[in-house]
Parts: structure tokens; sequence; C-alpha cells
């Protein structure tokens, strides 16, 4: 099932997508199930929202697949890796990524996302579907060049619009089958499969909420593949996770 959020007469409603349709829910299904209204509206209509605003945190994790630790010349990490984004840098599908003037190069970083569906403390690794809601798609923007001096990640990826989010959640996704590819002006930059992870989605949510209560709607970014690079004002950045569908969003440099 795959469920967005979206705008439609002036208000924010959730619905589980139909073909070109979206059957309209009660509520947010997160907290209010999945209800429906009896209404449809036809996405053509709609203007899409990130599926989900995290109620509290953001939860990434760094260097996750062996390509990418490579490419940057890092180590690649004996445990997950973690840093947060907060809340406010979440944006949805077709928003507008701002590059801010504290930084000369924002990169893309194509990643999958996990929604947690119920709160989550010291989750073992077999139990890590009962806390799952679903999957969507995220790009973590970094600023390349603000992430090594600053040596604590908070601001190069932190900033408000580095979270693009969406369009959509899948709530049945196949992960062990799934594969990402990262386009930057309609030329491929990264492809990369799920199972190259290091560490998989099941130990990541034990290491998560061993450390930290998730919260529904929290989102777990999952790493990136090799082919991060550079995109300038103007330019379009687009994440496909066939399956789940195509976040795209343009950059502007900030005024």
């Amino acid at each position: 099932m795959k469920i967005a959020r979206f705008s439609h007469n002036d208000a924010i409603k959730f619905g589980i997508v139909d073909e070109t349709d979206l059957v309209v829910l009660a509520g947010d299904p997160l907290f209010a199930g999945l209800d429906t209204t009896g209404e449809r509206v036809a996405i053509g209509d709609v203007a899409l929202l990130a599926p989900v605003i995290p109620r509290s945190k953001v939860v990434c994790v760094g260097r996750n697949y062996r390509d990418h630790a490579a490419e940057l010349n890092n180590e690649v990490p004996s445990e997950p890796l973690l840093f947060f984004k907060p809340n406010t840098a979440v944006i949805g599908p077709g928003d507008t990524i701002v590059r801010p003037p504290q930084t000369n190069d924002t990169q893309w970083e194509g990643e999958l996302a996990v929604v947690i569906g119920k709160i989550a403390k010291n989750i073992a690794a077999e139990d890590a579907a009962d806390v799952i809601f679903g999957y969507t798609i995220a790009n973590d923007v970094t600023a390349r060049d603000l992430q090594g001096p600053d040596r604590q990640w908070a601001r190069a990826k932190g900033m408000d619009t580095f979270c693009p989010v969406g369009p959509a959640i899948e709530t049945e996704f196949d992960v062990a089958r799934g594969e990402i590819i990262t386009r930057h002006n309609d030329v491929e930059v990264q492809r990369g499969s799920f199972s190259d992870m290091i560490f998989d989605i099941p130990t990541i949510i034990e290491f998560v909420t061993a450390a930290f209560t998730l919260l529904p709607g929290d989102l777990i970014l999952t790493g990136t593949p090799a082919g991060v690079g550079a995109f300038r004002g103007g330019d379009a950045v687009e994440v496909e996770v066939p399956g789940i569908g195509i976040l795209r969003n343009i950059a502007r440099d900030a005024a």
C-alpha cells in the first residue's frame, strides 16, 4: 500500500494511492489508522507534500556502503555511524532545496528512509519489522565543505531544506530486492542495491533504539551508495526507488 500526504483545497490530507487517484483517509494513518472518508481526488489535482514530518527527529546512518566510504577516503565503520537532521530540514517532492551562503559545495546523497510506526526502544533486530510503518525516499543533502572543518555534522547535514523526502510511503516494500538511482539534471549519477548495505535495517533499528527512543513518524535514513556529487542553483536532483517512486527537487541559491 502506498500512502501520500497532500494539499487540496487549502487542506492537508492523507490518501492511499490508487493508480491516478488518492483515496482520502480520515486522518494521519500513523495515529488514526486507515479508515477512509469515501472521497477520491485525482493526483494531478493535488500538491504532494513530504509524506511524513517527523515528530522528533531524523536519524541518519553514515558510510553504510563500502563504495561510498571509499570514494570519500573514509574508513568503514565497525558499527552504525549515526547523526541527526532536525525535522525543520524536511521538505517534500517538488520543493526547493535552498543553497545557503555558508557553503559552496552542496552534494546529493540518495537514500532509502525508514518510517517508524510505533514508539520504539530497545528493539531486537528480529523484532524490527514490528515498528516499521513503511519506507520512503530521502536526499541527505550535505554541505561537504562544512562537514570536514566542523567535524560534527549538524550544520553540514541539518540546514533548512537539506532533507527532501517523498513522494509517498510504501508499506509493503521488499528492501532485499530494492535499488536506488539518483539523477543530476537527468543524468544518472548513483545506482546501488540495498543488499549492499554494511548494516541492514534490522541491525540499524536495534542499534538506534538501544540509544534513543523512536516515535511514530521518526525517520531513519539508511546511507547512500557511491556517486555523490555537487549541484548548483537551478539544478535538478532526482532520487528514484522503483516500487516507491521518484523524489525530484530543484535547487536555488539563497538570495
